[in-house]
Parts: C-alpha cells; sequence; structure tokens
C-alpha cells in the first residue's frame, strides 16, 4: 500500500493538553528507536539511496537537524508568545548540506539524541501553562497549541522511522 506523503498530512488536534506529559516521553524515546533500527545495518545500507529519496542515515540527520533548527526556534516561538510559528526550509537545505551519508552511524546518532535532550530539556522547562499557548503554523495556516507542535514533530518521528524501515527492507536497485 502506498504511503501517505508527509506533506499531504491532515492532523486532528482535538485531544486534551493534559497528553503533554506522554508526548514528551515519546519524543525522549525517538533517539532510542533510531539506535534501535539502525544497529544491526551495514554502512552500505544505512547509506543506500533508492530512487530519488535519502538513505537510511540523511533520515536520521534529518531529525536532528529539524530539532536543532526549526524545531527548537519554534519553542522559541511559544516561550515568547509569538503569534506565527518560524517558516520552515522546505527544501531541506540542512539536510542536504549536512552530507550526514559521509560520517559514521555513531557520530549521526550522537548529533540526534543530543538535539532531542536540548528540545526535550527545553520542554521540562515549562510550567503547564505554556503547553496550552497558542501559535500558527505556517504551511498549516492551523492555530497550534504547543502541544500540538510537540505530537506533530513527533509524528513526524514516525514518519521518518516508517521511511527507515521501508528502507531496510529495499532491495538495492542497480
Amino acid at each position: 500500500m502506498p504511503r501517505l506523503r508527509w506533506f499531504d498530512r491532515k492532523f486532528d488536534f482535538s485531544f486534551p493538553v493534559e497528553l503533554h506529559p506522554e508526548i514528551v516521553e515519546r519524543l525522549r524515546g525517538t533517539p532510542d528507536r533510531l539506535a534501535e533500527r539502525t544497529a544491526a545495518l551495514s554502512r552500505d545500507v544505512l547509506t543506500r539511496r533508492i530512487a530519488q529519496g535519502w538513505s537510511i542515515q540523511e533520515n536520521v540527520g534529518h531529525i536532528a537537524d529539524l530539532d536543532a533548527g526549526i524545531f527548537f526556534t519554534r519553542l522559541a516561538a511559544y516561550r515568547n508568545g509569538e503569534a506565527m510559528l518560524p517558516t520552515a526550509d522546505l527544501t531541506n537545505a540542512a539536510t542536504d548540506a549536512a552530507h550526514h551519508n559521509d560520517r559514521s552511524i555513531g557520530e549521526v546518532l550522537a548529533r540526534a539524541r543530543e538535539a532531542r535532550s536540548r528540545f526535550v530539556t527545553e520542554l521540562e522547562s515549562f510550567d503547564d501553562a505554556m503547553f496550552t499557548r497558542t501559535s500558527t503554523h505556517p504551511r498549516l495556516g492551523t492555530p497550534m497549541r504547543l502541544v500540538d507542535m510537540m505530537f506533530f514533530v513527533a509524528e513526524h518521528d514516525d514518519h521518518h522511522l516508517a521511511t527507515i524501515t521501508e528502507l531496510t527492507r529495499a532491495k538495492p536497485t542497480r
């Protein structure tokens, strides 16, 4: 069955804000899930590109790139009470420029772990009222509470983890 493209996703943010601790735990667990999914893979499999897409290692690096860049910047927008969240670079130039395939998987995973740890630490510094703060997502045009943005990030993580699973199973093309 073909997967739904990320940019075709629609999101329902009608869940209660009180779910923020569970979503923080989901976010906290992503580096461990990335490490588990990549542990037994050879460098060839980790860096292999299928068609025009990213490799497994580039998908891991992309999660770190967004945490360190746009997602952390969006936390500052919530903290500062900004009406509009910063716009993401939809070309993903940072991921392409990072050359994640030129590094070891250990380096890429360490960067993902560090970026996510910083992101989660910032979330844990907020009081409960912060998770109800609202700002508009620029691409979706939707007001999002901080807890909604956290869910969006967790869903993005799972999208890339599913892509990693697909790439793990893919047969090399010649």
